[in-house]
């Protein structure tokens, strides 16, 4: 782990992988589709996809054929309820302190997720709104992550500078969206992505930030 320190106005987080270990609810949630559509539970591979990309991303890449693609999205709007595997994420430790103590730095705190309508029950049943001060999903934005969109509207609306952000994630596609919109990349628990920081616990973080940091506003 870099032992730079950095003065940072605001920190983005992804948000499954970071703030919630959610694959148990996300393999649930796509093996549930599979099956019900069937074709047979996922491999791991196709979990590892499903898991890092939009909910349309994913049956498209679980469907091949067009056909197969559009009853599995009928399916999934007339028979799933996304918020129903909520109750299967898993929040990550010391994260709400983490966020706390964020805000006492007067650092702004964001959320970019490839998640879509599920984002705001997350928000609600877990009570993060008081912990974040924007949040951009897949339906907010013309052009999901890895598209540097989501990024670069939390900089617009904050109105910062790039070089004072850094984005927190655990994929490759959060990688991608860091690089592409020119913002330091810290990975989160997951030593083989190429990163400017890594961190194993949320509290770490305070351990690459410059002593000083503090924004006006």
């Amino acid at each position: 782990m870099t032992t730079t320190r950095w003065k940072i106005d605001c920190v983005i987080y992804d948000c499954d992988g970071v703030l919630f270990d959610s694959l148990d609810a996300n393999r649930r949630l796509y093996n549930y589709i599979a099956t019900s559509m069937g074709r047979g539970e996922l491999s791991e591979d196709e979990i590892k996809y499903c898991h890092t990309h939009t909910v349309f991303e994913s049956l498209k890449f679980m469907f091949k054929e067009p056909e197969m693609e559009k009853k599995a999205v009928e399916f999934l709007k007339n028979h799933v309820e996304l918020k129903d595997y909520i109750v299967y994420l898993k929040m990550e430790p010391n994260l709400l302190t983490a966020l706390d103590m964020l805000k006492s730095r007067g650092i702004l705190r964001a959320i970019s997720t490839n998640r879509t309508t599920s984002m705001k029950h997350i928000m609600e049943r877990y009570n993060l709104w008081p912990y974040f001060d924007m949040v951009v999903t897949a339906l907010d934005v013309a052009n999901p992550k890895p598209h540097p969109e989501s990024v670069e509207k939390i900089l617009a609306g904050f109105d910062i500078k790039r070089e004072n952000v850094i984005f927190i994630g655990d994929s490759e596609v959060d990688r991608q969206t860091a690089v592409s919109a020119g913002v330091r990349f810290i990975a989160y628990k997951n030593k083989d992505l190429t990163c400017d920081g890594f961190i194993d616990d949320h509290l770490s973080l305070m351990d690459l930030l410059s002593d000083g940091d503090t924004r006006q506003v």
